[in-house]
């Protein structure tokens, strides 16, 4: 019987954790130059498919109409609060890795090859985007 009380118990208290390894949820990304906060992104599962949008824009400079003229699909001339910047990320067999994605820099309008990986228990997520050999890595922070 105590048993297995403790069992649930350790299973209750280690779910959260669990779940939490996951890009899924809200996150702040953070400008690489100036270090301040830039967005906001709700990153989303539909079938074991990520995407992830654009739900508030942080920086000091954003105006609420800006459109993404530099995108060149199916984004151009949408506003971007709202765009999807993730499209495609699938989680890696056996690892805590979604990849195979595409992330797009709407102050470009380039998309990279994109690979998200949870560290600090969820806390944090490093999101790299590359093309070819070349890319950078940013360490987005969730949001409570």
């Amino acid at each position: 019987m105590y048993k297995a009380v403790a069992a649930i118990v350790l299973i209750a208290i280690g779910s959260p954790a669990w779940a939490q390894m996951t890009p899924e949820g809200l996150w702040r990304n953070i400008d690489d130059k100036s270090g301040e906060a830039k967005a906001e992104i709700r990153i989303r599962d539909t079938g074991g498919v990520l995407s992830g949008a654009l739900e508030r824009r942080l920086a000091k400079d954003a105006k609420p109409d800006d459109v993404c003229d530099e995108c060149s699909d199916d984004r151009k001339g949408k506003p971007i609060l709202g765009l999807e910047i993730i499209r495609g990320a699938k989680k890696a067999e056996g690892k805590d890795v979604w990849e195979g994605g595409k992330i797009l820099d709407p102050e470009n309008g380039r998309n990279y090859s994109l690979r998200m990986t949870p560290i600090e228990s969820g806390k944090k997520l490093e999101v790299r985007g590359s093309i070819g050999p070349f890319g950078r890595t940013q360490t987005w922070i969730r949001v409570q």
